[in-house]
């Protein structure tokens, strides 16, 4: 009966050593998740104006992890169009928007209680090209005069940029040439191919595209012939920033490093980084985009929006007929986040 009883205690005894070792193990699997250092990435939703090789560094920061280096489980949505855009960073649908920082001045000038603020610059070059249905040795912008051209959105940066070019060059946009504004983006280089147009104002890859099917032939860079203009910028609610600033930091810490690997690599080392993100298009056509784009120094060293590339968006605005008042820089721009993120390099 003793041995029964000694028996069943020894058993108990290794029953309760065992469970005290496994609740041990668990508490020193937890104890060393939290020494380690791990945390949990805050989601964050971007809504880009459009899905370009124009915003290379933009994808590299995403495809070599910069977001998740600092904290960020990012969410990005094509928005197709900057008016959309807006839409989705007013309802809340989208936390930061990318697109022209015209919309802010829009959304100013309509009285918006949240204001849209720009806190990040991407490209300090016009992103598209003026492709024409022959081939122009030695173009000239008179060469434009009495031509049908397939333009951009009313109000959009495509297009104000492009008629920024032309009375630049002396040319009025409505009496010198007609200009079809009435193709929604990214649909213009289809409706050239199938024969409308003598000129048409694309973004990559519509440009390298018509080349390449030899319906047309790039003979101008709007980047290149409308120096320096911001023409892209993340921003957000004034509300959100103020209630997020170490997201907005975060954000902009990893664009910066996506800034400085398109600074310190070559086209062909971009390109390569970023074709996850365009699986529909060869490595090869990637890399001619990339290098048409790295030669017209199309992306600035930092994030920093200064005042005077912001007069100069007005003053274009004030050009094409779209500004009723001048936006104050101080309420629609803030360079802290930017600044802080350049210091980091």
């Amino acid at each position: 009966m003793k041995k029964k009883v000694l028996a069943a205690a020894l058993c108990l005894a290794l029953a309760a050593g065992l469970a005290a070792g496994c609740a041990g193990t668990e508490e020193t699997n937890q104890t060393a998740g939290a020494d380690s250092g791990e945390k949990e990435l805050i989601p964050v939703t971007l809504n880009e104006v459009a899905h370009s090789i124009f915003y290379a560094p933009q994808y590299v920061a995403i495809e070599e992890g910069y977001f998740e280096e600092e904290g960020i489980d990012l969410t990005l949505v094509n928005g197709f169009g900057a008016d959309k855009v807006m839409t989705a960073v007013l309802s809340g649908e989208a936390d930061i928007g990318f697109m022209g920082s015209e919309s802010s001045i829009y959304t100013w000038q309509e009285g918006a209680n949240d204001v849209i603020v720009n806190f990040a610059q991407l490209t300090q070059r016009a992103g598209n090209f003026l492709v024409s249905r022959e081939e122009i040795t030695d173009f000239t912008w008179d060469d434009i005069r009495g031509k049908y051209v397939l333009g951009g959105r009313k109000g959009g940066m495509p297009e104000m940029v492009f008629e920024y070019i032309l009375k630049q060059n002396g040319i009025d946009p409505e009496t010198d040439l007609e200009i079809n504004q009435s193709i929604d983006f990214g649909s213009t280089a289809a409706a050239f191919s199938g024969g409308q147009g003598d000129f048409t104002v694309e973004f990559e890859p519509g440009a390298t595209a018509l080349e390449q099917e030899k319906d047309g032939y790039v003979v101008a860079s709007l980047g290149v012939d409308s120096g320096y203009v911001p023409y892209t910028a993340y921003s957000a609610k004034e509300s959100y920033i103020e209630e997020n600033p170490e997201i907005i930091q975060g954000f902009t810490n990893a664009l910066q490093k996506g800034m400085d690997y398109v600074q310190s690599h070559t086209p062909e080392e971009i390109a390569k980084v970023i074709s996850p993100q365009f699986e529909e298009t060869d490595l090869t056509t990637i890399t001619t985009i990339v290098k048409r784009y790295y030669e017209q120094d199309t992306w600035k060293e930092n994030l920093i929006f200064e005042e005077s590339s912001f007069d100069l968006l007005q003053d274009i605005l004030e050009s094409a007929g779209e500004l009723e008042k001048r936006a104050p820089y101080s309420s629609l721009v803030t360079t802290e986040f930017a600044e802080k993120a350049a210091v980091g390099k």
